[in-house]
């Protein structure tokens, strides 16, 4: 075993190996008990989080959806969505044992051997639908984020049944089911703040075309202080829907500053935040914000994030009911998939996605 690892660890391309192309991820590294954090996972001194840059005395939004119909929350998202883009909801109506089960689940399919999860690898996978993977994209990336992930685009729960992995698949239905009523209700609110009055098929393809669901496995990580578990980046959805375990680890940043904030794992609550393409519709009344994920060098973490976003086909840009009174647009009209292309084909670098849609 110790012949093993220090044949892994003696060069670079010996360890992007074993994690990528052999299916192991960090996960495979971190079993192995390793002590010191590759030269690859090192992150730059400008990317780490240190104590200087994160801010103790504020905080994202809480908001109770226990009163759905009550215009306070109405008015509390679509704040949140201007001066934060991020926020917790509690009290949403998904059963705290669906939520519980989904983080079971995630650390289920993490266990399986590497030869399993390699299945489901961008290589082997027989659905471009569903993807095991680790880090962002590592062929692309100069240092690698400490993580693994498993990502399942939703088409129809009969091709779910076909193609996603069966160690997870059914949870992952029942997940989706579950946070549909609660994520149609957010979206009819940010669009009620952008004057649009009903959410019509075309509206809704822009909205949710398109459904993808993460599970993401954060390993125990032996110099967490020099690594990352997800790069600073902003998401390119329209909303994402983020489910966090009890342990803790993303940060947010502050509007207009430099400075981070942790986003506190509440038991029972979800993670809303908005995305890229929902700052473009809005012309930049709503906020896409970037966030990152820190390494943890005691526990294995998880998350489950549900990303909606348009349809690859739907053309983003400024709703035209945002910008009916003279208000000028800032943002051109943009293919999603030329859009995702372009976010996928590099590291995580912040925003920078983004300035490729303005005018």
């Amino acid at each position: 075993m110790v012949a093993h690892l220090s044949k892994i660890l003696s060069n670079s391309k010996n360890v992007f190996d074993f994690v990528v192309n052999e299916g192991n991820g960090v996960k495979g590294l971190s079993d192995m008990g390793i002590q010191s954090l590759p030269v690859q996972y090192i992150q730059p001194l400008e990317e780490r989080i240190t104590t200087s840059t994160v801010i103790t005395d504020d905080s994202i939004p809480i908001i109770d959806a226990s009163n759905w119909n009550d215009p306070k929350v109405a008015d509390q998202i679509c704040m949140a969505a201007q001066n934060w883009g991020f926020f917790q909801i509690i009290n949403h109506g998904v059963p705290i044992e669906v939520l519980d089960n989904i983080k079971e689940t995630s650390h289920r399919f993490f266990s399986l051997p590497a030869e399993e999860k390699k299945m489901y690898s961008k290589e082997n996978s027989i659905s471009s639908n569903v993807r095991y993977g680790t880090s962002f994209t590592p062929e692309a990336e100069k240092t690698l984020g400490w993580r693994d992930y498993l990502s399942l685009v939703h088409v129809s729960d009969d091709e779910a049944a076909e193609f996603w992995p069966p160690s997870c698949r059914e949870e992952a239905l029942e997940y989706l089911k579950r946070c549909d009523t609660v994520i149609r209700k957010i979206l009819k609110v940010l669009m009620g703040g952008l004057n649009v009055k009903t959410i019509d098929e075309e509206k809704e393809d822009l909205l949710i075309g398109s459904k993808r669901i993460n599970f993401n496995y954060y390993p125990k990580c032996p110099n967490p202080e020099l690594s990352v578990g997800v790069a600073r980046h902003s998401d390119i959805s329209t909303i994402t829907f983020l489910l966090q375990d009890d342990i803790g680890g993303l940060y947010v940043k502050k509007l207009d500053s430099n400075a981070w904030i942790h986003v506190p794992p509440i038991n029972g609550a979800l993670v809303i935040n908005i995305g890229d393409a929902l700052q473009i519709m809005s012309n930049d009344k709503y906020k896409s914000v970037e966030h990152r994920v820190i390494a943890n060098g005691s526990k294995n973490r998880v998350s489950v994030p549900i990303f909606l976003h348009p349809k690859p086909s739907s053309v983003i840009g400024p709703l035209q009911e945002v910008l009916k009174n003279g208000e000028k647009p800032i943002y051109k009209q943009i293919l999603y998939a030329d859009y995702t292309k372009i976010f996928f084909s590099k590291g995580h670098d912040g925003k920078d996605t983004i300035e490729c849609a303005k005018i």
